[in-house]
């Protein structure tokens, strides 16, 4: 199989992805591929810190703000348009850059996961959730046993949605989770990927980037792109994303601004470890430490034995 070259870009909120990025499309004739659970909605622009049209540089962008916010989006949905993006991309003959601090995203994309979606059956559902509410949580765990012991020993009695999901899983398909999670990693990647990290040897640097990155958005309007989203939807995805829902107590006079704009920066940061911690555990990231090296030189040198290409 001729495997696409794939370069992928990530790493903490307010590290420097978005500028890597652009600078590596333009060296190396790429374009650019989203992997930001939050850039991929409109009307949240501030918040998710997607490029605009100046940032972009002319670089072809793909998967960013193309989905309303009460748009119903799972990881299979990404995957599938994300693999889509890489192939046409190579066949420009262009390299694909997917960019983004999601690590659900990146994961499924590295390790190719086969997401095995069925139709959802509401009736079914409906009572799943009958029987949850009538029996306990551990009678319908012990039931889960017999035919999926793995899932069941994992799977917390108070984790109703996955329980059911479970019961759901095997009646639509016939075969347990435990199988399909065994099925999605068997098929062989299309892509040959260079992952490459940026973070900061001194966390306090990233988290000085952060707090004065959420200063900047304040002053470019997060406070009334907050305002417009607070009271629809669902209050859960795209209206639950860090940016608004910190603020929506300041907007409704609850609190003062200093105290949501702390609130703000202090869920940013620690978004910041979680997402440090999920790629860290990844050995194929190639890590940049954008205080103590030039993180385009190394991002360079990187991208050019990976692409085998001479490059001035």
């Amino acid at each position: 199989m001729n495997k696409i070259k794939t370069i992928f870009i990530v790493g903490p909120t307010a590290s420097g992805k978005t500028s890597l990025s652009i600078d590596l499309a333009k060296k190396f004739s790429g374009e650019i591929v989203c992997a930001d659970s939050m850039q991929i909605y409109k009307g949240i622009h501030i918040a998710s810190a997607a490029p605009d049209e100046e940032e972009k540089q002319g670089v072809p962008h793909h998967l960013f703000e193309f989905l309303d916010l009460d748009s119903r989006f799972s990881v299979a949905d990404y995957v599938t348009l994300a693999r889509k993006c890489i192939k046409d991309i190579n066949g420009r003959k262009n390299i694909p850059i997917v960019v983004g601090g999601t690590g659900l995203y990146i994961s499924s994309l590295l390790d190719n996961t086969q997401y095995h979606t069925e139709n959802t059956d509401y009736e079914l559902r409906k009572r799943l959730e009958e029987r949850f509410d009538k029996n306990s949580a551990e009678k319908m765990l012990s039931d889960l046993s017999e035919f999926d012991p793995q899932t069941a020993a994992r799977l917390h009695p108070n984790n109703r949605r996955r329980i059911i999901r479970a019961f759901e899983v095997y009646y639509l398909t016939g075969k347990t989770v435990t199988e399909l999670n065994a099925l999605s990693h068997t098929a062989e990647s299309e892509i040959e990927p260079l992952v490459i990290g940026i973070t900061y040897a001194n966390r306090e640097i990233l988290y000085n980037r952060i707090n004065l990155r959420t200063d900047m958005m304040i002053q470019s309007g997060l406070i009334q792109e907050a305002g417009q989203t607070m009271g629809n939807g669902s209050g859960s995805g795209a209206f639950q994303a860090i940016g608004h829902k910190e603020l929506y107590a300041y907007i409704k006079g609850e609190c003062t601004l200093e105290d949501a704009t702390e609130l703000l920066k202090r869920q940013t940061r620690r978004y910041a470890k979680r997402q440090l911690t999920w790629f860290k555990r990844d050995s194929r990231v190639n890590w940049i430490y954008a205080d103590t090296e030039n993180i385009y030189e190394r991002a360079h040198t990187l991208a050019r034995k990976f692409l085998r290409e001479e490059h001035n």
